[in-house]
Protein backbone atom coordinates (compact mmCIF):
# COMPACT_ATOMS: atom_id res chain seq x y z
CA UNK A 1 0.00 0.00 0.00
CA UNK A 2 2.80 2.30 0.92
CA UNK A 3 4.08 1.64 -2.58
CA UNK A 4 1.07 2.79 -4.69
CA UNK A 5 0.71 5.89 -2.45
CA UNK A 6 4.49 7.14 -3.55
CA UNK A 7 4.49 9.45 -6.47
CA UNK A 8 4.76 8.57 -9.82
CA UNK A 9 8.06 10.99 -9.91
CA UNK A 10 9.47 9.02 -6.85
CA UNK A 11 8.66 5.35 -8.41
CA UNK A 12 10.67 6.26 -11.60
CA UNK A 13 13.57 8.02 -9.58
CA UNK A 14 13.74 5.09 -7.33
CA UNK A 15 13.53 2.54 -10.66
CA UNK A 16 16.34 4.59 -12.05
CA UNK A 17 19.03 4.66 -9.31
CA UNK A 18 17.92 0.50 -8.68
CA UNK A 19 19.63 0.98 -12.17
CA UNK A 20 22.36 2.82 -11.59
CA UNK A 21 21.31 5.54 -14.40
CA UNK A 22 21.55 9.14 -14.29
CA UNK A 23 19.33 11.02 -15.59
CA UNK A 24 21.54 11.61 -18.68
CA UNK A 25 21.76 8.15 -19.04
CA UNK A 26 18.15 7.22 -19.06
CA UNK A 27 16.94 10.70 -21.06
CA UNK A 28 19.49 9.43 -23.63
CA UNK A 29 17.95 5.66 -23.89
CA UNK A 30 14.49 6.92 -23.52
CA UNK A 31 15.13 10.10 -26.24
CA UNK A 32 14.05 12.62 -24.02
CA UNK A 33 15.57 15.68 -22.58
CA UNK A 34 16.93 15.19 -19.12
CA UNK A 35 14.65 18.69 -18.48
CA UNK A 36 11.57 17.05 -19.23
CA UNK A 37 12.91 13.44 -17.12
CA UNK A 38 13.53 15.65 -13.73
CA UNK A 39 10.72 17.56 -14.12
CA UNK A 40 8.44 13.93 -14.31
CA UNK A 41 10.81 13.06 -11.20
CA UNK A 42 10.38 16.52 -9.31
CA UNK A 43 6.57 16.08 -9.60
CA UNK A 44 6.14 19.12 -11.99
CA UNK A 45 5.25 17.32 -15.47
CA UNK A 46 2.87 13.97 -15.20
CA UNK A 47 4.14 11.53 -18.23
CA UNK A 48 1.88 10.06 -20.64
CA UNK A 49 0.72 6.86 -20.42
CA UNK A 50 2.71 5.86 -23.52
CA UNK A 51 5.77 7.74 -22.25
CA UNK A 52 5.65 5.69 -18.97
CA UNK A 53 5.33 2.68 -20.74
CA UNK A 54 8.39 3.89 -22.73
CA UNK A 55 10.44 5.00 -19.46
CA UNK A 56 9.49 1.58 -17.94
CA UNK A 57 10.93 -0.67 -20.99
CA UNK A 58 13.74 1.40 -20.71
CA UNK A 59 14.44 0.23 -17.40
CA UNK A 60 13.33 -3.04 -17.13
CA UNK A 61 11.21 -2.56 -15.33
CA UNK A 62 8.95 -5.95 -14.38
CA UNK A 63 5.30 -6.17 -15.69
CA UNK A 64 4.02 -6.56 -12.81
CA UNK A 65 5.36 -3.25 -11.53
CA UNK A 66 4.47 -1.54 -14.81
CA UNK A 67 1.34 -1.50 -13.22
CA UNK A 68 2.13 -0.15 -10.38
CA UNK A 69 3.74 2.76 -12.09
CA UNK A 70 0.16 3.29 -14.20
CA UNK A 71 -1.60 3.36 -10.93
CA UNK A 72 0.38 6.10 -9.64
CA UNK A 73 0.31 8.02 -12.34
CA UNK A 74 -3.80 8.04 -12.63
CA UNK A 75 -4.34 5.38 -15.26
CA UNK A 76 -5.36 1.84 -15.45
CA UNK A 77 -3.38 -0.94 -15.00
CA UNK A 78 -2.94 -3.20 -18.44
CA UNK A 79 -1.53 -6.17 -17.55
CA UNK A 80 -3.46 -8.84 -16.32
CA UNK A 81 -2.98 -11.15 -13.44
CA UNK A 82 -4.37 -14.76 -13.81
CA UNK A 83 -3.92 -17.93 -12.11
CA UNK A 84 -2.89 -21.07 -14.29
CA UNK A 85 -6.38 -22.68 -14.40
CA UNK A 86 -7.65 -19.49 -15.90
CA UNK A 87 -9.27 -20.34 -19.69
CA UNK A 88 -6.92 -17.29 -20.98
CA UNK A 89 -4.20 -19.36 -20.40
CA UNK A 90 -5.58 -23.16 -21.51
CA UNK A 91 -2.62 -22.90 -24.27
CA UNK A 92 0.40 -21.55 -22.07
CA UNK A 93 -0.84 -24.23 -19.61
CA UNK A 94 -0.59 -26.92 -22.13
CA UNK A 95 2.44 -25.93 -23.14
CA UNK A 96 3.77 -25.97 -19.96
CA UNK A 97 2.38 -29.32 -19.28
CA UNK A 98 3.72 -30.85 -22.44
CA UNK A 99 7.34 -29.42 -21.85
CA UNK A 100 7.19 -30.56 -18.42
CA UNK A 101 6.08 -33.82 -19.13
CA UNK A 102 8.81 -34.53 -22.13
CA UNK A 103 11.69 -33.99 -19.42
CA UNK A 104 10.50 -37.25 -17.84
CA UNK A 105 12.19 -39.20 -16.31
CA UNK A 106 14.09 -36.39 -14.88
CA UNK A 107 12.73 -33.53 -12.76
CA UNK A 108 11.32 -30.45 -14.26
CA UNK A 109 9.16 -27.48 -12.32
CA UNK A 110 7.27 -24.40 -12.96
CA UNK A 111 8.46 -22.09 -10.06
CA UNK A 112 6.89 -18.50 -9.40
CA UNK A 113 8.33 -15.39 -8.86
CA UNK A 114 8.62 -16.46 -5.50
CA UNK A 115 10.39 -19.72 -5.71
CA UNK A 116 7.23 -21.53 -5.47
CA UNK A 117 6.62 -24.76 -7.69
CA UNK A 118 3.29 -24.07 -9.38
CA UNK A 119 3.49 -27.41 -11.60
CA UNK A 120 6.10 -30.27 -11.87
CA UNK A 121 6.09 -33.87 -13.44
CA UNK A 122 6.93 -35.49 -10.25
CA UNK A 123 9.51 -37.16 -11.84
CA UNK A 124 11.96 -39.14 -9.57
CA UNK A 125 10.35 -38.77 -5.73
CA UNK A 126 12.81 -40.94 -4.44
CA UNK A 127 15.20 -37.52 -4.70
CA UNK A 128 12.64 -36.12 -1.74
CA UNK A 129 13.32 -39.23 0.47
CA UNK A 130 13.98 -37.95 4.10
CA UNK A 131 12.74 -34.67 3.53
CA UNK A 132 10.45 -32.73 6.45
CA UNK A 133 6.69 -33.51 5.68
CA UNK A 134 6.14 -29.62 6.16
CA UNK A 135 8.45 -28.38 3.35
CA UNK A 136 6.59 -31.18 1.07
CA UNK A 137 3.16 -29.10 1.82
CA UNK A 138 1.91 -27.05 -1.23
CA UNK A 139 2.91 -24.13 -1.86
CA UNK A 140 6.25 -26.13 -2.19
CA UNK A 141 9.63 -23.99 -2.00
CA UNK A 142 12.39 -24.57 -4.26
CA UNK A 143 14.70 -22.51 -2.12
CA UNK A 144 13.38 -24.15 1.54
CA UNK A 145 12.95 -27.67 -0.51
CA UNK A 146 16.73 -27.73 -1.69
CA UNK A 147 18.65 -25.57 1.11
CA UNK A 148 16.65 -26.15 4.49
CA UNK A 149 18.28 -28.07 6.85
CA UNK A 150 15.51 -30.52 7.72
CA UNK A 151 15.16 -30.44 3.25
CA UNK A 152 17.36 -31.85 0.73
CA UNK A 153 20.55 -30.32 1.96
CA UNK A 154 22.20 -33.11 3.63
CA UNK A 155 22.61 -35.18 0.80
CA UNK A 156 23.53 -32.85 -1.42
CA UNK A 157 27.47 -33.56 -1.96
CA UNK A 158 28.17 -30.19 -3.19
CA UNK A 159 26.26 -27.79 -1.35
CA UNK A 160 28.41 -24.99 -0.32
CA UNK A 161 28.61 -24.78 -4.32
CA UNK A 162 24.60 -25.15 -4.94
CA UNK A 163 23.68 -23.11 -1.97
CA UNK A 164 26.03 -20.44 -3.26
CA UNK A 165 24.63 -20.96 -7.00
CA UNK A 166 21.19 -21.03 -6.19
CA UNK A 167 21.51 -17.54 -3.17
CA UNK A 168 23.82 -15.58 -6.25
CA UNK A 169 20.44 -16.03 -8.26
CA UNK A 170 18.52 -15.26 -5.88
CA UNK A 171 20.09 -11.87 -5.38
CA UNK A 172 20.14 -11.28 -9.06
CA UNK A 173 16.21 -11.33 -8.78
CA UNK A 174 15.80 -8.72 -5.80
CA UNK A 175 18.34 -6.96 -7.66
CA UNK A 176 15.79 -6.49 -10.67
CA UNK A 177 12.69 -6.96 -8.92
CA UNK A 178 13.58 -5.30 -5.48
CA UNK A 179 10.78 -7.90 -4.20
CA UNK A 180 10.15 -8.11 -0.45
CA UNK A 181 8.88 -11.44 -0.48
CA UNK A 182 12.39 -11.84 -1.48
CA UNK A 183 14.64 -10.27 0.60
CA UNK A 184 12.87 -11.81 3.45
CA UNK A 185 13.28 -15.13 1.56
CA UNK A 186 17.28 -14.04 0.95
CA UNK A 187 17.14 -13.74 4.91
CA UNK A 188 15.42 -16.68 5.85
CA UNK A 189 17.68 -19.14 3.90
CA UNK A 190 21.19 -17.10 4.19
CA UNK A 191 20.25 -18.40 7.95
CA UNK A 192 20.33 -21.56 7.10
CA UNK A 193 23.61 -23.94 8.11
CA UNK A 194 26.24 -23.74 5.59
CA UNK A 195 28.69 -26.72 4.86
CA UNK A 196 31.92 -25.16 7.58
CA UNK A 197 35.19 -23.65 5.99
CA UNK A 198 33.06 -23.97 2.95
CA UNK A 199 33.52 -20.93 0.99
CA UNK A 200 32.87 -20.48 -3.09
CA UNK A 201 33.52 -16.97 -4.64
CA UNK A 202 31.39 -15.40 -6.57
CA UNK A 203 33.59 -14.16 -9.21
CA UNK A 204 33.43 -18.38 -9.61
CA UNK A 205 29.72 -18.10 -10.01
CA UNK A 206 29.75 -15.29 -12.49
CA UNK A 207 32.48 -17.23 -14.88
CA UNK A 208 31.02 -21.01 -14.60
CA UNK A 209 30.10 -22.92 -17.56
CA UNK A 210 27.18 -24.98 -15.48
CA UNK A 211 26.92 -25.47 -11.52
CA UNK A 212 26.18 -29.12 -10.99
CA UNK A 213 23.22 -30.38 -8.56
CA UNK A 214 24.61 -33.64 -7.02
CA UNK A 215 22.77 -35.38 -4.54
CA UNK A 216 23.60 -38.48 -2.71
CA UNK A 217 20.36 -41.08 -3.23
CA UNK A 218 19.75 -45.00 -2.79
CA UNK A 219 20.81 -45.41 -6.44
CA UNK A 220 24.11 -43.80 -6.01
CA UNK A 221 25.17 -40.20 -6.69
CA UNK A 222 23.38 -38.46 -9.43
CA UNK A 223 24.60 -35.13 -10.77
CA UNK A 224 22.39 -32.91 -12.57
CA UNK A 225 22.70 -29.29 -14.09
CA UNK A 226 19.59 -27.58 -15.10
CA UNK A 227 17.97 -24.96 -17.62
CA UNK A 228 15.64 -22.53 -17.26
CA UNK A 229 13.28 -21.59 -19.68
CA UNK A 230 10.75 -18.54 -19.75
CA UNK A 231 7.82 -17.09 -21.72
CA UNK A 232 9.12 -14.65 -24.69
CA UNK A 233 6.65 -12.48 -24.78
CA UNK A 234 4.20 -12.36 -22.10
CA UNK A 235 1.35 -9.41 -21.77
CA UNK A 236 0.25 -11.56 -18.63
CA UNK A 237 1.90 -11.50 -15.01
CA UNK A 238 1.78 -14.61 -13.94
CA UNK A 239 3.35 -15.73 -17.18
CA UNK A 240 5.95 -13.13 -17.47
CA UNK A 241 7.27 -14.46 -13.91
CA UNK A 242 6.99 -17.98 -14.56
CA UNK A 243 10.02 -19.80 -15.36
CA UNK A 244 10.49 -23.64 -16.11
CA UNK A 245 13.45 -25.13 -14.43
CA UNK A 246 14.45 -28.50 -16.21
CA UNK A 247 17.22 -30.97 -14.63
CA UNK A 248 19.64 -33.06 -16.92
CA UNK A 249 22.06 -35.81 -16.24
CA UNK A 250 25.58 -34.34 -15.86
CA UNK A 251 27.04 -37.77 -16.86
CA UNK A 252 26.44 -41.22 -17.54
CA UNK A 253 26.71 -42.49 -14.22
CA UNK A 254 23.53 -40.77 -13.70
CA UNK A 255 21.52 -41.35 -16.88
CA UNK A 256 22.27 -45.30 -15.29
CA UNK A 257 21.36 -44.39 -11.61
CA UNK A 258 17.80 -42.62 -13.22
CA UNK A 259 17.40 -45.83 -15.28
CA UNK A 260 17.85 -48.27 -12.06
CA UNK A 261 15.28 -46.27 -10.33
CA UNK A 262 12.57 -45.82 -12.67
CA UNK A 263 12.96 -49.05 -14.16
CA UNK A 264 12.46 -47.53 -17.35
CA UNK A 265 14.34 -48.38 -20.69
CA UNK A 266 17.82 -46.65 -21.35
CA UNK A 267 17.44 -42.98 -21.20
CA UNK A 268 20.04 -41.73 -24.17
CA UNK A 269 23.04 -40.25 -22.48
CA UNK A 270 23.85 -36.15 -23.31
CA UNK A 271 26.85 -36.63 -21.89
CA UNK A 272 29.16 -37.04 -25.15
CA UNK A 273 33.60 -36.30 -25.50
CA UNK A 274 35.14 -34.68 -28.33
Amino acid sequence: MAQQRQTIGGHLREWRQRRRMSQLDLACEAGISTRHLSFVETGRALPSRDMLLHLAEQLGVPMRDRNVLLVAAGYAPIFPERTLRDPALAAARAAIDLVLDRQKPYPAFALDRHWCIAASNNALPELYTGVAPELLEPPVNGLRLSLHPRGMAPRIVNLAEWRAHLLFRLRRQIEITADLVLIDLLREVGDYPTPAGKTVPTSALEYAVVIPFKIQTEAGLMSFFSTTTIFGTPVDVTLSELALELFFPADDETVAAVQRMTGSGSPRSIVTAH
